[in-house]
């Protein structure tokens, strides 16, 4: 299985959290990172997005169906996105488009297995990969990349 995370791109910060909406470096930012993805997107990916407004604008950039999930909205755990991913067992990619510190908490999990935190720029993506080796569920990442850095 493939999992992507996406985090939202800038946003206003003078509205209430759920109604944020991008600024103009953030739908920048969102559209130079969709233009990354988009060739490199299989078909059959599942799309997974908070509620928030921010959110919201940054899945629209990629120009595909998005399903919004409320269980992915700020204030999230790492066990809610895995849920929501179906993380090792879809049969499918997903991507999903949150916040930090979520995001941060499920890339520390999956590199490391254990609870903490990791810093996870916005607009960036981390791209993790499941795979079975000897009986044994091991995670590869596959990529990280900054809108920055495209």
């Amino acid at each position: 299985m493939e999992l992507i995370l996406w985090r939202h791109a800038e946003a206003d910060d003078a509205v209430p959290d759920l109604k944020r909406e991008l600024t103009d470096k953030g739908r920048k930012q969102a559209s130079r990172m969709a233009d990354w993805l988009t060739p490199r997107l299989s078909q059959d990916i599942r799309i997974l997005v908070s509620p928030a407004t921010r959110t919201l604008q940054t899945a629209q950039a990629l120009g595909r169906g998005f399903q919004r999930v409320p269980a992915l909205a700020p204030g999230a755990s790492a066990d809610d996105v895995l849920a929501a991913a179906d993380w090792p067992d879809a049969a499918y990619p997903v991507l999903v488009v949150g916040h930090q510190p979520t995001l941060g908490q499920v890339a520390m999990r999956l590199l490391t297995g254990q609870a903490g935190d990791l810093s996870v720029k916005k607009g960036s993506i981390w791209w993790f990969q499941s795979r079975e080796r000897a009986g044994q569920v091991q995670v590869v990442l596959r990529a990280v990349a900054t809108p920055d850095w495209l």
